[in-house]
């Protein structure tokens, strides 16, 4: 079992692991209606947070994309602050 640095760490690694699992389920596995509602769901939280709470985020993401040794899923976390609107003006 992982140890984290912080709680902050652990939820963004829990979110990015939900946000991984949803973008690799085909409609079989995953009915996209709920997909989206999902994705909404996390989209309404990002927009939030406050400007230093989505730094904090795309930083720790930054991190967690550094030290990812599977190249997809390190690319996927490099998108993931663009992908939520991290950094939407409207956000």
């Amino acid at each position: 079992m992982p140890v984290y640095p912080s709680l902050i760490r652990a939820l963004s690694e829990g979110l990015a692991d939900v946000l991984w699992f949803v973008e690799g389920c085909d409609d079989e596995q995953l009915d996209p209606d709920a997909a989206v509602m999902l994705l909404e769901g996390f989209a309404h939280l990002v927009r939030k947070l406050s400007s230093d709470q989505r730094g904090e985020l795309a930083d720790l993401l930054a991190t967690m994309a550094e030290e990812e040794s599977d190249p997809v899923r390190r690319e996927f976390l490099r998108r993931l602050p663009d992908a939520i609107g991290l950094f939407d003006d409207t956000a």
